[in-house]
């Protein structure tokens, strides 16, 4: 008990006096600028690929963007983060000559992929909804993008609300990743203050809290969202 003591008075010595706090916060404003804006691109990318997917395939054009969206689909889902993270901060943003911040291409990278995964679960929200919708929005004069847009995807995002907040807790802890394009994250910091007061227990356990109390704020929140629509539901 002593020597854990010990190792706590070490802590709060570089995170107070030595200006560590400093790091954590900008971590922490990193983390979740990167989550928070990955999820809102990625939904807006998924619900575009996803509409796309459902779409009649009666012309040349659906049939080619469809096939370009199972494409970025199988990219992004099938190679990891850090992949994604190198290939575009190394090669691809370099050879197009586009220069950009270490955090900007992270929250680049984690939109694209985010977007990949939101796509499979709008998608299957966009078929729970009662096929009657589309019908009856056609049926008043509304085109398919009309209709998707103002019934069918609001009906769908209500129904995969869980998911998102999964894929939300999914990049709030993914974002440990993008130290391996220089970004400065949670881990980042937390690593800071260990390799200089040669202690790690105590960071990386005061670490794995703050990602808890992260992760049960974001889980509070998704369940009074369902408890509100469930309400709404009822008065209907």
């Amino acid at each position: 008990m002593g020597d854990f003591a010990q190792k706590w008075d070490r802590f709060l010595k570089y995170f107070i006096e030595y200006g560590g706090y400093k790091r954590v916060q900008e971590g922490l404003k990193n983390t979740l600028i990167i989550a928070v804006l990955g999820l809102l691109f990625g939904i807006l990318i998924g619900t575009l690929i996803a509409a796309v997917r459902v779409m009649p395939k009666y012309k040349r054009l659906p049939r080619i963007l469809n096939g370009f969206c199972s494409f970025y689909v199988g990219f992004f889902r099938g190679t990891p983060m850090v992949v994604q993270l190198l290939l575009f901060y190394y090669v691809l943003l370099p050879i197009i000559g586009v220069k950009i911040s270490s955090v900007q291409v992270s929250v680049l990278v984690f939109s694209l992929n985010s977007g990949a995964y939101i796509s499979e679960m709008m998608r299957a929200g966009i078929q729970s909804v009662d096929p009657g919708q589309m019908e009856a929005g056609r049926a008043v004069g509304l085109s398919f993008g009309a209709t998707m847009t103002m019934i069918v995807i609001p009906q769908a995002i209500k129904n995969i609300l869980p998911t998102l907040g999964n894929e939300f807790i999914a990049l709030i802890k993914e974002t440990s990743v993008v130290s391996f394009v220089g970004a400065s994250d949670l881990y980042v910091a937390f690593n800071y203050i260990g390799s200089n007061s040669y202690e790690f227990m105590v960071p990386y356990i005061v670490m794995a809290m703050i990602y808890i109390v992260m992760v049960v704020i974001i889980t509070i929140l998704i369940k009074l969202t369902e408890h509100y629509f469930a309400k709404s539901d009822r008065r209907k």
